[in-house]
């Protein structure tokens, strides 16, 4: 099974230019009492999941700003010693551990207080790229860190030390975890504010139990449970709703498949009735097309929500993720 190492950071050189916002305007220090001038939290989340629970639960109390531009790969962020600096000037740093490993390694060194790492705020799991992966743990999540420490998979080398999938936000559950974890760290860092983050939360959880039940729903009875993709991203989402996921490459993308990989995913696609290769909005889709071409099956876009960009089917994380759900059930053969 092909799958990739952790991106070495001469993999990424050069991404940053593009990859950074500005971070000047940021003021203060990393104590709430000395917010920038405009009276308002300062926060740094480190790509588009972050950015979206950060802007959802802080409103308008809070200035987000990312450090992943729309359009570029999140795993492909460096970021330049003085953009590390500048970091260290946010109230709040709000990030993921485990996608972004120059990031990891630039939010360690800035010493802000108020550091929230998601991975922190829910369970992680390991998940494989095979068949029966997907769900190889339902119903044991209380135990997925011991899971995790057993079963160090090689394609999730890009996550944490335990080899833990990263993804957590394309499970509605797991997400709204992390989304109380980090309501409950505004209110901590911005006590003033806390009733409004409070109630922010809240409305998001709501949000996230509406889409949830929708999946549950719309999954519930399909011709088959197996889908292809190019970024085994969907781990998480399989386990919940009782799929099978089947990763071409494993984590990259745009990493090409082994010949015994793709004879593989010909035969798994035979056996379980697949009729669409996945591929993201972000990364080429010449695999998937290779691979659906040699097999006779279609093609179609599954959103891993790493960054929205005029090419996302959707504004925001919920309606990606109604796009995505739509793009399952017509799959899958939804009834």
């Amino acid at each position: 099974m092909n799958v990739r190492r952790l991106i070495p950071a001469t993999a990424v050189t050069g991404a940053v230019a593009l990859g950074l916002v500005t971070l000047s305007a940021c003021g203060g220090s990393s104590s709430a009492a000395d917010k920038g001038t405009d009276g308002k939290l300062d926060v740094v989340a480190s790509f588009y999941p972050m950015q979206y629970l950060a802007e959802q639960i802080g409103g308008g109390h809070v200035a987000v700003q990312t450090l992943t531009k729309p359009g570029v790969e999140p795993h492909d962020l460096e970021l330049k010693p003085r953009q590390i600096g500048e970091l260290a000037d946010a109230d709040v740093l709000l990030y993921l551990k485990g996608i972004q490993p120059a990031v990891d390694e630039a939010i360690a060194q800035a010493g802000v207080k108020h550091t929230i790492d998601a991975a922190t705020l829910t369970t992680l799991e390991a998940h494989g790229t095979g068949a029966g992966e997907g769900h190889a743990h339902e119903g044991e999540e209380a135990h997925g860190e011991e899971h995790a420490a057993e079963e160090s998979h090689e394609g999730h080398d890009h996550g944490s030390e335990a080899g833990n999938d990263p993804h957590i936000w394309l499970d509605p559950v797991k997400y709204a975890e992390v989304a109380k974890g980090v309501g409950a760290a505004f209110a901590k860092a911005d006590p003033d504010h806390a009733a409004d983050y409070e109630k922010n939360t809240a409305t998001l959880i709501e949000k996230l139990g509406a889409l949830d039940t929708q999946f549950e729903t719309g999954l519930k009875n399909t011709a088959t449970k197996t889908f292809i993709t190019t970024h085994s991203a969907f781990g998480y989402l399989a386990e919940r709703y009782h799929l099978d996921q089947e990763g071409i490459s494993g984590m990259d993308p745009e990493s090409e498949p082994s010949p015994a990989r793709v004879k593989e995913l010909q035969d798994v696609a035979k056996a379980e009735k697949v009729t669409t290769v996945f591929f993201e909005t972000l990364a080429s889709d010449k695999t998937a097309k290779t691979l659906a071409q040699d097999t006779g099956l279609k093609t179609d876009v599954l959103d891993p929500l790493e960054g929205i960009t005029d090419a996302s089917q959707g504004d925001d994380y919920i309606e990606v993720m109604q796009s995505n759900l739509a793009a399952l059930k017509k799959a899958l053969g939804a009834k």
